[in-house]
């Protein structure tokens, strides 16, 4: 029976593959300035510094080489150098960025030797060609057992992620084990750049920046803002009928309180710059925790009143790096859907799965189908991690129980743990299966002690409440650029900016259509007539372009019948209706925020 080929786990095949990316770009670049090639979700980069920059056109010419090099199947070798002896080694290539990661091995970790990989080809002449990485590996046999790959994109990437830092040119793969998982992805990022929530948010006139404003700083239009009103307002019912209470925190705060929760110094980084009044230093909020927990603290408390569910759509301001921030996702300006629950120990298993339930609610209710969660907990080398190792313990037990007794899948990861507790991410997953982290919620013991919050609890005794951190709906940023990914724009009646167009045939017909939407409005319907001088079927092309639910046609015939010709932008239907059962259609389509999907046909 022949050998069966070693397998290896898609990780290594996929770091293998970045080592070769570096090679073929050596290859056309002699003065290649080697940073970092690690493998990654999905695929791999390399980050190089050359004197003619690699762009998207290059990608080609570089898959080529790389394809040359895995079919001549050349052997990995790893060895190993004295410190010393390998620093010179490198800056002998000149490769200044690897020197730099040598130097802080051997200062933060004590290396006394470093790790290199090489794989040796037959050249012109039979003289061979070696090409050697500092790496520490793994990497597969030889280059003939890298799974299938292709090179995606080049974008630009600070050395070490510090836009004070070197510009680099970050070159990125995909690899997956078959051709078949390949060609899939592929498929699946095509069709993500069609649902570019940054390209259909401006083409659908949702949201805009201004450099005259700054980066990361949202504004949103009038159809933008509908979106966000009508999910901030689904929010306030539900969260009304799981009885939060509503409240409002300003966005500044003088530095003593984020002393108190230790944000200051430990988030400082994440925070604007501090502002000088009165002589005294005040910063705009990141975070809407530790306004929280003031009004907690303003009146003592029993054990009756508890849970105390405070809920806001609060507004934040983080800073991020201008090179980190995308769109929606990374911003500067944030409305988050936030809440904190003051609760006893006991109850805290309870309202954390009453947290998990109410997720599921809003995901199920907007079609999202495929979601779970992560845990993160302490990392055991780190030490940014704040409180005792009692409290952490207790933190991760009521936390890991509410996750097994909620049922939802979920993984642990042992680390990433704030720093004063654990935290639970909800991932999902969008209609064309891009994962997204949604939210974060967290059961924290921490900060009840730190702003010193008690309950008199029934035998008289003054204890300290846990605390239940939670925003199922995240960010109006975050989750509404999910949103137009994952409905390609095209959004459900009930969330829809535009839900009716009316189209006169022509301005004959202008009056009765102007009476239509009046009555379509009354009934809490958002409609309006397209008056414009464009054709007829140039005003149709308009209303599909902008995604509008239903498109009402009006010309002599409808208006003789007292009809409604309208077209489902959805199914691409055309019926005929009563206005009257055309509006009770659309109200239940609205009330029971029906979801659906475009016609394939």
């Amino acid at each position: 029976m022949p050998d069966q080929p070693k397998k290896f786990p898609v990780s290594t095949m996929r770091h293998s593959a970045a080592h070769v990316l570096a090679q073929a770009i050596k290859e056309l670049h002699a003065d290649v300035d080697l940073a970092i090639g690690p493998d990654i979700d999905n695929g791999f980069y390399y980050d190089v510094l050359t004197e003619e920059p690699v762009t998207n056109d290059d990608l080609k010419a570089i898959e080529k080489i790389m394809k040359r090099i895995v079919k001549e199947k050349q052997k990995f070798e790893q060895f190993d150098m004295p410190i010393e002896e390998g620093k010179q080694f490198l800056r002998d290539r000149n490769q200044r960025f690897k020197v730099e990661m040598a130097e802080d091995f051997e200062r933060d970790q004590g290396l006394s030797e470093l790790s290199f990989y090489k794989n040796t080809k037959k050249g012109r002449e039979g003289v061979e060609e070696t090409f050697v990485d500092m790496c520490e590996g793994p990497h597969v046999e030889h280059t003939g057992q890298i799974a299938p790959f292709k090179l995606s994109s080049v974008a630009g990437a600070y050395w070490r992620g510090n836009s004070k830092n070197q510009q680099l040119t970050r070159i990125y793969g995909w690899l997956f084990e078959t051709k078949e998982e390949l060609k899939a992805y592929e498929k699946m990022m095509e069709e993500a750049k069609k649902r570019d929530h940054r390209k259909l948010g401006q083409g659908l006139e949702l949201f805009t920046t201004s450099d005259k404003v700054g980066s990361g700083l949202i504004f949103w239009l009038p159809r933008g803002q509908i979106i966000r009103d009508q999910l901030e307002q689904w929010a306030k019912v539900t969260e009304e009928k799981e009885r939060y209470t509503r409240v409002s925190t300003p966005v500044l705060t003088k530095e003593d309180l984020f002393y108190t929760s230790e944000h200051l110094p430990h988030y400082q980084d994440h925070m604007f710059p501090a502002m000088k009044m009165d002589n005294e230093n005040y910063y705009i909020k990141p975070m809407n925790c530790p306004f929280h927990h003031t009004i907690f603290s303003m009146r003592p408390r029993s054990y009756r009143e508890l849970p105390v569910r405070l809920a806001e759509y609060g507004l934040c301001h983080r800073y991020e790096d201008s090179g980190s921030l995308f769109g929606l996702m990374r911003v500067r300006g944030m409305t988050m859907n936030d809440a904190h629950i003051y609760c006893t120990e006991d109850q805290a298993v309870e309202e954390f799965v009453k947290v998990i339930r109410l997720h599921e609610y809003y995901y199920k209710a907007l079609g999202i189908n495929e979601y779970w969660m992560e845990l993160a907990l302490r990392s055991p080398d780190s030490d940014k991690y704040h409180g005792d190792e009692d409290m952490w313990k207790q933190a991760e037990d009521l936390t890991t129980a509410a996750m097994k007794q909620s049922g939802v899948d979920y993984i642990v990861k042992n680390d990433g743990a704030a720093f004063y507790g654990p935290k639970m991410d909800f991932q999902i997953k969008s209609s064309i299966g891009r994962e997204f982290t949604a939210s974060t919620c967290q059961l924290d013991l921490f900060m009840p002690e730190k702003f010193d919050l008690k309950y008199l609890d029934k035998d008289g005794e003054l204890k300290r409440p846990a605390c239940i951190h939670r925003s199922p709906l995240g960010t109006h940023e975050r989750f509404i650029g999910f949103l137009i990914e994952h409905f390609a724009g095209a959004f459900p009646l009930w969330l829809a900016p535009e839900q009716v167009r009316i189209l006169p045939v022509s301005d004959l017909f202008a009056e009765y259509c102007l009476d239509l939407e009046a009555k379509l409005r009354d009934n809490g319907i958002r409609a309006g007539v397209d008056r414009s001088d464009d054709t007829l079927g140039k005003r149709i092309r308009n209303a599909e372009k902008m995604k509008v639910n239903y498109m009402l046609v009006i010309g002599e015939k409808e208006i003789n019948a007292k009809q409604l010709n309208a077209r489902n932008y959805f199914t691409g239907d055309q019926k005929e209706y009563d206005v009257d059962d055309f509006i009770k259609l659309l109200q239940t389509e609205i009330t029971e925020k029906k979801i659906q999907e475009i016609s394939k046909k």
